[in-house]
């Protein structure tokens, strides 16, 4: 049996089905979308000829997803991308677009890491709190004393402070 780090080898047969080795049955272009986003690596073969069809494959799922609605390319992309086929800048293009989307997944993992997961949910909570803290006061009800008051401003500016400085790091 493969482990979760090898690749595995999917089996197009002539009548479009995807046959996973190994897992020993047929699969769906769906399937495929999830191996992908659980990180696993495949390669798709012509069962007939053993051509390495991946490319096509990989592409018929990005065409299935843009007709589901997910549209994740922008049309402008698009138009960009076609009128760079048979052009002088083909053969630098695919590096290009791989080094730029390996450095868009290290920036988010990076932006993940310094901010939490949680971040906007933990602001809008203590947001959402100050207000209704002010509602309160405005409605005659009893203010926190102004120390309090003052002391909870101070908190506010250090967390703030602390937010720009990772910011900065990261755009260094």
């Amino acid at each position: 049996m493969a482990k979760a780090a090898d690749k595995v080898t999917i089996k197009k047969y002539a009548n479009r089905r995807l046959y996973d080795t190994e897992s020993s049955s047929y699969i769906t272009l769906d399937r495929l979308a999830a191996m992908i986003r659980e990180g696993r690596d495949f390669e798709v073969v012509d069962a007939k000829s053993g051509e390495d069809i991946t490319h096509q494959v990989l592409t018929q799922i990005i065409v299935d997803e843009e007709a589901r609605g997910s549209t994740l390319l922008p049309v402008n992309f698009l138009r960009q991308l076609i009128g760079l086929y048979g052009g002088q800048m083909q053969g630098a293009v695919p590096p290009y677009l791989e080094a730029a989307m390996d450095a868009f997944q290290k920036q988010s993992a990076t932006m993940t890491g310094a901010f939490g997961p949680n971040m906007f949910a933990d602001m809008a909570k203590r947001n959402m709190a100050l207000f209704e803290e002010a509602a309160g006061a405005m409605a005659g009800k009893k203010a926190k004393a102004g120390d309090e008051a003052s002391d909870e401003l101070g908190k506010l500016k250090a967390e703030l402070a602390a937010l720009q400085a990772k910011v900065d790091k990261l755009g260094k």
